[in-house]
Parts: C-alpha cells; structure tokens; sequence
C-alpha cells in the first residue's frame, strides 16, 4: 500500500531507472477507465504472460509447419510445381518484413493489448480466406492477410514480455515463452499429415478460429494496456521506403529461384537494395525512424542480429527443403513426413529446461559458438538422408538438429536485449523481428534455389535426391559462417542475464 501512495512522477522515475518492473508499474499508474483494466488489476507474474502470448505464437507456428506438410498437396490441387509453392510460404513472411517496423509503434501509440487483439483477429480472417483458396495466387493474397496479423503478433507479444520481467529472469522467461510455442510444431506434421492424407487440406486454416479466439479472451483477460509516454510521430516515409526495400528484396529472391523468372527477380533486387540505401539515409536524418539502424551501435544487439540471421537462413530453408524430400525424393505419404518432421520440434522442446543451466554454466560466448557448429553439422547430416536409412536414425538426427538449434536461438534471442535500455525495448523489437523474418524468408528463397540449380543441371523436372543434399549443404554453410561473429562477443557478455561468473 505504501507505494499506491506514491506520486505519479516518482512511478514512473522509478520504471524508467529500472527500480520497479514495469508490469507492477501498470498496476500503480492511474488508467483511462475506457482502455479497460486487467484482471485482478496487474498480471504479476511474468510466467503468466509467457503462456498466453505463446497461445497466440502456438496457433502461427502450428499453422506454418502444417503448411510445410501439405505443400505438395496443395499444388497438386493448384495445377504448379511443388517448388513453386513456396510463394505461399514467402507472401506470409513478405507481409512480417513489411509491417512487423510498424508494430513498435502502433504497440506505443495504441496500446499493446489492443494491438495484440488485433493482431490475432487478422490472423484468423487470414486464415478464412485461406481456407477458400482455389489457385496458388489466391492463397498468397489470403496468406499475406495472415502476415498482418503476424506481423504485430511476434513482436508486440514480445514487448509485452520485455516490459513484464527483470533483467535476471529474461532468459527464464524466453523459455517460457517458447515452450508452449513449440507445441505447434510438435503436434504441426503429424497433424498436417493426417488432415492432406484423410481429410482436406482447408482444414489446416481452420483449426486456428478456436485457438485465435481463446487467444482474444485470454489477452482480454490477463495482459495489461502497455503505452509509451512519448508517443513518437509515424514514419510515413520510412515506413515507404522500408517497404519497398523489404518487399522487393523477398519477392526479388523469391522469383529469381524459380526458372525462367531469374532476370525479372535481379530487376526487383535491385530496386529494393536502392530503396534500402535510401531508407539508410533517411533514417540518419530523421528523429524517430521506424527501423532505428541506431540500434547497431550496441555490440551485443548488433552481433546477435548478423549471426542470427546467418542461422536463421538455414533455420527458414530446413521446413521448406526436408517435407519435399521425403514426399518427392523418398516416396513417403504427407502423414508419414509428417511424423518424422515432428523430431525436429520435439528436440526444440526439450532444450528449452536446460538453455538457462547451460548458459549460467558456459557463459552466452562459448555456448553460442560451440553449439552453434554442431547445430549447422547436424543440418549437413539431413542432407545425407537416403531411403534405406532407418527411419529411428532419421528421427534421431532430426531430434538432435532441433535441440541444439532451439538453444541457438534463445540464446540470439536473450543476448540482444542485454545492452538495451527500457525506452529502446520497442524499437529494438522491432527492429530485431524484422531482421528475423526477412531472414527466414530468405532461407525459404536460398534453399528453393539451390534447389532448382541442382534441377537444372541434371536436366530434371522433379528434384532428385543430390539436388536436395547440394541444397542443404548451401543452407549449411550459411549458418556456420555466423561463427566468425559468435568468436566476436565479449567473453563476459550477457553476464547478468545468464550468471555466469567464469
């Protein structure tokens, strides 16, 4: 009681100085009865949030691995090629580059709850229209409709966390925000297998109205309004020419992966590395740009955003690449992919207990650079995978793959924020989601294209099984050169989140 006497001024002092978390902040501060209360007045604890934002990350991720698994299916349906159903996954991830740098600013000038609501409630009209689709340019459209929603979905829920929990339990809390998360990909393939095998493909879309609507209750219920103080003008400008940057870069990648549309992809390529150089200069020039390349200056921030996007490339490549093989290249039914494509996932979730021990005991550099070899070793060893290999050693390697990679990435994920100050929290995530999901975009566009290469060279119309191991090899390479900046982080970084005293 003593502190609901306090004054208004020394709350927030007291938040902005990192004394009082922010969640008990919003407990203390005197709300516009017409945004709404939270239940039982604050949400008190930080596990409480985790889980519900991950029911929301639970209905994306489900969504995304049970696509992988129908792909072939539904091209079939379309009358394309099963490669060239990568666009479905690439127009999702084009709508997360697009509009994720806005999602900061509409989180602090709207409130983050009802962004977050938002955000869930475009994800599932995305997901009714994806539902109807009857051509591959449909479901791209209706899938970019499902990037809006994600868009604000991914970085907001993580703001909300950022803001809910003190710097020592970060990387307690990003595991719990993952976990539950993980279970869309757990039960993803051998629930999209089961669905393209006995039933139809829609209903893959479907099963994210129940979910998306407990999602909207929850939120409503237990996650606080978050607004930022200073509230920022948009960056109509910025948000232009980042979006024409981020847009033609993907679809540029994208198109020059498929054959005969090489020159029409380089064109778009090069419009949107104009567009970045001039959102470059534009942003040195403005006070508050919607992607803060400022950002970059924070040594932890800036090696956690280069070596992570260098993994995320083989991260975004692998769900694309191995469903294709084992359907196309082993012969195997979608539920039978589906099944093993689960190890994956299941590995991510058993890391997840261990990833603050192990950073408590090793310390963010060594982990991040030791782990970091044997993860991109392992996705070398899926591009071995044969028919006669036993099904028990396929799942085994998958297994291992997603633990030591699910570790990778709470450890990129937690080490960015260890230099960034509270009143940066929006704008880092922002920032930080962008990069994400550009990068995983681009795994999408690289691996398609080793793909392809691989195609054109043995004169084949159907990729073979060397064509799938040069391209998981290319993928490979890539997440192992972000060992050159993994060896650049201070050896005491990220101390006070991990413990380690070494």
């Amino acid at each position: 009681m003593r502190l609901r006497r306090r004054g208004l001024a020394s709350i927030n002092s007291e938040v902005r100085d990192g004394i009082l978390p922010a969640a008990d902040a919003v407990a203390l501060v005197p709300r516009d009865p017409a945004a709404g209360d939270m239940a039982q007045g604050s949400v008190r604890n930080y596990r409480v949030v985790a889980l519900i934002i991950a029911c929301a990350l639970f209905m994306e991720q489900m969504d995304a691995t049970v696509l992988a698994t129908a792909l072939p299916t539904m091209a079939r349906d379309f009358g394309v090629q099963a490669t060239a159903m990568s666009g479905a996954l690439t127009s999702y991830l084009l709508a997360l580059a697009v509009f994720i740098p806005a999602s900061g600013w509409a989180a602090d000038r709207f409130g983050s709850r009802t962004m977050f609501r938002l955000a869930i409630l475009l994800f599932m009209g995305g997901s009714l229209l994806c539902g109807q689709a009857t051509s591959l340019p449909f479901i791209m459209g209706a899938r970019f409709v499902q990037g809006l929603g994600g868009a604000m979905m991914i970085p907001i829920g993580r703001l909300v966390l950022l803001r809910s929990v003190n710097k020592e339990d970060l990387v307690s809390a990003m595991s719990w925000l993952i976990m539950p998360a993980l279970i869309g990909p757990i039960l993803g393939p051998p629930v999209g297998g089961f669905i393209v095998t006995y039933l139809d493909w829609r209903w893959i879309f479907w099963l994210n109205l129940p979910i998306g609507v407990l999602g909207v209750v929850l939120v409503t219920r237990f996650i606080g309004e978050f607004r930022a103080e200073r509230r920022a003008a948009f960056d109509v400008a910025g948000f232009l020419l980042s979006g024409i940057s981020l847009g033609c870069l993907l679809f540029g990648f994208e198109m020059a992966s498929r054959s005969g549309e090489a020159a029409a992809g380089a064109g778009l390529a090069a419009v949107g590395l104009v567009s970045g150089l001039l959102y470059i200069r534009h942003a040195a020039r403005v006070a508050d740009p919607i992607l803060d390349l400022s950002l970059m200056r924070v040594p932890s921030f800036r090696l956690s955003v280069i070596a992570g996007s260098l993994t995320r490339i083989t991260q975004g490549a692998q769900p694309f690449l191995l469903p294709l093989m084992l359907q196309l290249g082993f012969g195997m039914t979608a539920a039978a992919s589906g099944s093993i494509t689960v190890a994956g996932a299941m590995g991510s979730l058993a890391m997840k207990g261990l990833a603050p021990r192990v950073l408590r005991r090793f310390g963010f550099r060594r982990a991040l650079v030791t782990n970091g070899l044997i993860a991109s070793a392992g996705y070398a060893v899926c591009g071995l995978f044969r028919p006669d290999w036993p099904v028990a050693v396929i799942f085994a390697t998958l297994l291992v793959c997603g633990f030591f990679m699910s570790f990778q990435f709470t450890a990129y994920n937690t080490i960015a924020y260890d230099e960034i100050p509270k009143d940066r929290m929006s704008a880092a995530t922002s920032f930080y989601a962008t990069f994400q999901q550009l990068m995983l975009s681009l795994g999408i566009c690289i691996g398609a294209a080793a793909l392809h290469a691989g195609m054109l060279v043995s004169g084949t119309s159907v990729p073979r099984l060397g064509d799938f191991t040069a391209a998981f090899l290319v993928v490979t390479a890539i997440s192992a050169s972000a060992t050159i900046f993994n060896l650049r982080f201070a050896r005491d970084a990220g101390a006070e989140l991990s413990g380690h005293r070494g």
